[in-house]
């Protein structure tokens, strides 16, 4: 802006310099000449006077150098005497237009050009009283000529001129520019600016309070989004159709084990992770697809779920990126998996008693069985009904245990050792049948439960104690009065349990040794049972056992 104005104020000072420059020579010029002609009528009629006077004579002691060129001309043209000239070799001056009109008015004038000498002669012509002429004429040199003359001091003049212009320019366009670069567009004073541009600047301040407000909202948006994304679980990923991130938050990082300081905005999200199925999970939704895909990082299974983002256009809608929401499903794959398995072990499970149930009353029916074996079918198909009975209503406790929400909470204070002398009473005799000593040990302690359910847990420990035992062997239960976390210690001298299976012999119809299991019966559910009751009490499980030693169970309330 500063060139232009510089530029324009230069150019503008330079034509008018040249424009005065030549009217003020115009000017001068025509002074000068009517200067001229005043001097040569003046010059004219004080040589007629002195002709008038003395004739020829007059001539004799005129001084020619001071003056211009001097004609005197009868009254039909022939030259009587001429003071730059001999009048006898000089032609005949009738036909010039001073001449003419001098003897028609008393006074005449003419000027003529001569290329040659490209000089300018002016004639001025009186009459005198006998009728003849007195002409005096001066040379003067044309305009053309004098500003040839004047070329130097023209030249001096429109540097110098050139000279001041630039300076004068360069500092009226600083001195107008300034004001205008000292302005603040973010808080524009309009009173100390221009008057010219204050509708601008009025603009400008509307402007930026607009801008403002929108950078406001835009923060705020901003913010509230960061704030969503960062605080959800779930991964959050945001690419353009080139695949360059354009945002994302901290949960995505660490699930894709992707260090938060080498990431950056507009690089590729397959610096993040390049595995197949999340490359798939890209490539379909920038092709406008939503799609899902599963991926497995850290021994944990998470599914991508991968949509689109499209934009409206004169051609349509076209993808302009895409979103990626990392979600864990670990959970819900264990689930489904243990679903499954505990699907098939229940069939599993019930297909053995209801094959023998079915077989026997087969035989039954085809009167194969002999009068006195009746009782004894009859038994059998007692016993497996009464184990399908017993699998069938812990099935139930554990889908009562899965849904807390089904279990009426009628939490009271109960006395753990008042229940497991309940539970070591009632499992007495079976316990004698094989020589083995159940012993309860401690003092009373108060936990606020749910009755059934600890007596159940205590059962379940116990009877598994005693089912898992050696002949002759031992089972102690202990009550611990802590203030704060009562415990539950039932110990054996059984066959133990393998280190490589204690992590699984909570789980459903897991069993160790499945061959001794069918033997001493049981469903497989008790200990699953037993964890689930404890989880309900917020208790803890801790569990040690070798093999041929024996086992102990602790539960901390």
């Amino acid at each position: 802006m500063t060139n232009k104005i510089f530029k324009s104020i230069f150019a503008t000072s330079l034509i008018t310099a040249a424009v005065c420059l030549m009217l003020m020579i115009s000017i001068l010029h025509s002074y000068f000449f009517s200067q001229i002609k005043m001097e040569i009528a003046s010059e004219a009629a004080f040589v007629a006077a002195g002709v008038e006077r003395s004739g020829i004579d007059y001539f004799e002691n005129f001084d020619f150098t001071a003056h211009s060129r001097i004609t005197w001309i009868d009254a039909d043209g022939k030259v009587i005497y001429d003071t730059a000239h001999d009048a006898s070799n000089m032609e005949n001056h009738a036909d010039r237009e001073e001449f003419k009109e001098a003897l028609k008015n008393g006074a005449g004038e003419s000027e003529r050009y001569s290329k040659t000498l490209a000089q300018k002669t002016m004639y001025y012509a009186l009459r005198l009283n006998d009728g003849t002429v007195i002409r005096v004429s001066s040379e003067r040199y044309t305009t053309l000529v004098l500003l040839l003359d004047m070329v130097r001091p023209i030249v001096f003049i429109l540097v110098v001129i050139l000279f001041l212009s630039m300076i004068m320019s360069n500092m009226m366009a600083k001195m107008i520019v300034k004001p205008i670069n000292d302005i603040d567009l973010e808080n524009p004073d309009i009173d100390k600016s221009y008057e010219e541009i204050s509708p601008l600047l009025q603009k400008i301040k509307k402007q930026n309070k607009t801008i403002a407000n929108q950078m406001k909202n835009l923060k705020e948006k901003q913010n509230e989004f960061n704030t969503i994304t960062e605080n959800m679980c779930e991964g959050f990923l945001l690419i353009d159709k080139k695949t360059e991130l354009l945002s994302y938050n901290s949960a995505a990082l660490k699930i894709l084990n992707a260090d938060s300081c080498g990431v950056e905005v507009n690089k590729s999200v397959y610096y993040i992770n390049r595995s197949e199925n999340f490359r798939l999970a890209v490539e379909k939704a920038l092709k406008g697809k939503s799609n899902e895909k599963k991926i497995v990082l850290n021994g944990k299974v998470y599914n991508i779920l991968a949509n689109p983002v499209f934009t409206e256009n004169e051609s349509g809608r076209e993808v302009h990126g895409a979103v990626l929401v990392i979600l864990d499903i670990t959970e819900r794959e264990l689930r489904e998996e243990m679903r499954h398995e505990f699907t098939s072990n229940v069939s599993h499970e019930l297909k053995t008693p209801l094959t023998s149930i079915y077989g026997i009353s087969e035989m039954l029916m085809s009167g194969m069985v002999k009068q006195e074996d009746v009782g004894r079918f009859a038994g059998d198909i007692h016993a497996e009904s009464g184990r399908m009975i017993t699998l069938i209503n812990d099935i139930i406790k554990l889908s009562q245990l899965d849904e807390e929400s089904s279990i009426a909470d009628q939490r009271e204070p109960v006395d753990l050792y008042d229940s497991a002398a309940e539970v070591v009473e009632r499992l007495t005799s079976t316990a004698q049948k094989r020589g083995i000593s159940l012993a309860l040990e401690g003092e009373h302690a108060i936990i606020n439960g749910v009755p059934a359910m600890i007596s159940e847990i205590i059962y379940n420990l116990c009877d598994n104690a005693v089912k898992y035992n050696r002949d002759n062997g031992r089972v102690t239960v202990t009550i611990v009065n802590d203030a704060k976390h009562p415990k539950l210690i039932v110990e054996d001298t059984g066959i133990g349990i393998p280190a490589e299976h204690l992590d699984r012999v909570f789980e459903r119809f897991y069993r160790v040794d499945k061959s001794h299991s069918r033997k001493i019966g049981g469903t497989g559910l008790g200990l699953s049972i037993v964890k689930h009751s404890v989880m309900y009490h917020n208790g803890k499980i801790n569990l040690e056992s070798k093999p041929d030693v024996g086992t102990k169970v602790t539960i901390i309330f």
